[in-house]
């Protein structure tokens, strides 16, 4: 009877819970009606994410989007939430420090790192010079519209100083390098800033892109050795230009209707739909060079295996390319990286093979001797 009694009070407990809610529920919605939608200015109930909620990001767009707001117009100026036009300004650095390295050597990390700062630096800077110069033309372009000095979040004058602030910092990291290096690095200064201008007066802007963002295959030598060899470096350097003909050429075809109407000039309006032709021809170019550093450089196989898996990784990024689909573009461009990266590991792993080879070599010559 106790059992019976117990079950009925706690089936009557529920029912009342349940009903208190229900009014309650609908009371805070009519007052949520009678309130209507929430004002900017309101306090709203802050949520914790819990285990189901959206996982933590470490992308370099969330890392910005985290910063203080006040930070992220200049954050997004120097395009720190699109990382890619940094590392493709930065890895023809690599492959110059990891040619210049002794044989048996890893490159030299402390160049690596100093390359990596200036390369942020510089990239921003040159961004920021684009901006400047393009601000009436980015309010035309969609994609370009958001750009924080075409949007208004950064005036011309903060964008001056902010420019100063950049280069300032980059002359630190110049000023760590030989004298030959300092001057080398410094005579970059004139390509960064008419660069942005080019796309006014010829249809082969990316050409000069390339001039500017490959001047890294020279910096890296000189770096390390003290100067230039020419016969390494003006291959390496010639090949680096093709790969930007390559990658910009892909990326400049996600705004030829708009450049189109607003009478900007590129390689993308250039070539059209002979655009595979042209890339292929730039892809033959630019791997006959680095096999040119190769020969120059006494590379090994390694080396020669990675230029083969640039070339299958060029082939399939032209075959598959649709110009027409801007999403597409996008995708193809940034994954020239792995591009760069290949090219890379391919340089470290051949110079490690030489060390192997050299030791073979004076093992036969040891044994010649004493036979």
């Amino acid at each position: 009877m106790l059992g019976a009694g117990g079950a009925g009070l706690a089936r009557g407990v529920r029912a009342a819970s349940q009903a208190w809610l229900r009014g309650w529920r609908g009371h805070s919605l009519a007052l949520a009606r009678a309130a209507g939608p929430p004002r900017a200015g309101d306090w709203r109930p802050s949520v914790v994410p819990g285990p189901r909620g959206r996982a933590l990001s470490l992308s370099a767009a969330a890392i910005v989007n985290s910063a203080p707001r006040h930070v992220q117009p200049y954050l997004r100026l120097m395009r720190l939430d699109k990382p890619i036009g940094t590392w493709l300004l930065y890895l023809p650095c690599t492959w110059s420090i990891g040619l210049a390295a002794e044989p048996g050597c890893f490159p030299d990390w402390y160049m690596l790192s100093l390359f990596g700062t200036g390369a942020v630096l510089m990239r921003g800077a040159g961004c920021t010079i684009n901006d400047m110069w393009d601000r009436d033309y980015d309010k035309k372009v969609t994609r370009t519209a958001s750009r924080p000095i075409a949007a208004g979040d950064v005036s011309t004058f903060q964008s001056f100083v902010f420019l100063g602030g950049q280069l300032t910092l980059a002359l630190g990291v110049l000023l760590c390098l030989n004298y030959y290096s300092i001057a080398l690095g410094a005579a970059s200064l004139l390509l960064v800033i008419i660069y942005p201008l080019m796309k006014r007066i010829t249809y082969w802007p990316q050409l000069a892109l390339g001039l500017t963002f490959n001047w890294g295959a020279l910096l890296g030598w000189s770096a390390v050795k003290g100067s230039c060899d020419p016969s390494v470096c003006l291959p390496l350097y010639f090949s680096g230009i093709m790969w930007t003909l390559i990658y910009d050429t892909i990326y400049a075809h996600q705004d030829k209707k708009d450049d189109a109407l607003i009478g900007l000039r590129s390689t993308a309006l250039r070539f059209r739909e002979d655009t595979k032709q042209w890339l292929s021809g730039f892809s033959v170019a630019m791997l006959g060079a680095l096999s040119l550093v190769g020969v120059s450089s006494g590379q090994t196989v390694p080396y020669y295996t990675a230029l083969a898996a640039v070339g299958a990784h060029l082939a399939h990024q032209i075959y598959t390319l649709d110009i027409h689909r801007p999403e597409d573009c996008w995708d193809k461009f940034t994954s020239n990286r792995t591009v760069g990266l290949i090219i890379f590991l391919g340089i470290i792993l051949g110079n490690l093979w030489k060390q192997k080879k050299t030791d073979e070599t004076k093992k036969n010559i040891d044994c010649g001797i004493a036979n």
